[in-house]
């Protein structure tokens, strides 16, 4: 089975699509593919498609919605000549829930986890060339916005916070590779859209910082300093952190042929 979540939802079996246009079949097949392979509780997908107040006929009807799944599953497995396994093969009913396998298909998420961990480690062991390359190849998997065109409650809210965040620190090592390899005006656009989505983001803003400052362009890197702190303070009441303003003050400070030589800013800790 190939699962991809990260931007519209596929799942294909063999092949073939799997997934209803039906909102709440549709959101229970997201449930049981980002969970691929585990058990996810009868309860869980209740609460996920009905809240914490669910109707009288919330049991059968999911019931309902995994028969309809199963029917898809079928439809599957008959193009494909597959007289081995049956629906109920696929989509099991165990004890507690219901379980999707995910067989040795694909799962961009997961793909997307193993690049970006692969990365990471490149980026300890400063090969930031290896690390920018695999961070980027982890992060082409996105095609959008996580479950894009799946209404999502509760459980999947949380999972797709968690993807987004996991995204932005992929995101985050990855132009910090970029500053490190000394690629400072290539990511001055890109840098500008992230912080027109993200501007309350320090890490991000700190890179930006530092890419406008090593292209030259020290007065627009106090701007975008004094822009996030305007916006932090009227939105959230805070000052940005020490490690930020720290690099504030050696802008402000600092000769340029003073930092546009230098290896590229630690950043992580900003944010």
């Amino acid at each position: 089975m190939d699962i991809d979540v990260l931007g519209t939802l596929s799942v294909r079996e063999m092949g073939t699509s799997i997934a209803p246009t039906a909102p709440k079949p549709r959101q229970v097949l997201a449930l049981l593919a980002l969970h691929a392979d585990e058990v996810v509780p009868v309860g869980t997908l209740i609460e996920e498609l009905w809240g914490s107040e669910p109707p009288r006929s919330a049991r059968p009807t999911l019931q309902t919605y995994i028969l309809q799944l199963r029917e898809l599953i079928t439809v599957a497995l008959e193009r494909d000549g597959d007289e081995t396994r049956t629906a109920k093969d696929v989509l099991l009913t165990v004890p507690s829930g219901y379980l999707l396998k995910g067989g040795e298909g694909t799962h961009d998420v997961r793909e997307f986890e193993r690049l970006a961990g692969m990365g990471y480690r490149a980026m300890d062991a400063e090969n930031f060339p290896e690390g920018a390359r695999l961070l980027r190849q982890a992060l082409a998997l996105w095609s959008g916005p996580a479950l894009a065109d799946v209404h999502t409650g509760p459980h999947l809210e949380t999972q797709l916070k968690r993807l987004e965040e996991s995204r932005l620190c992929a995101l985050d090592q990855r132009i910090e590779a970029d500053l490190r390899l000394g690629r400072h005006r290539e990511l001055l656009s890109e840098l500008t859209v992230l912080l027109s989505r993200y501007s309350t983001h320090e890490s991000l803003c700190g890179q930006y910082m530092l890419a406008l400052y090593r292209s030259g362009r020290r007065g627009e890197a106090l701007d975008a300093y004094q822009r996030l702190r305007s916006t932090l303070v009227r939105t959230l009441g805070l000052e940005p952190s020490p490690a930020l303003a720290k690099l504030q003050r050696s802008i402000l400070l600092a000769r340029p042929e003073g930092m546009a030589g230098a290896g590229g800013a630690r950043l992580a800790e900003i944010g």
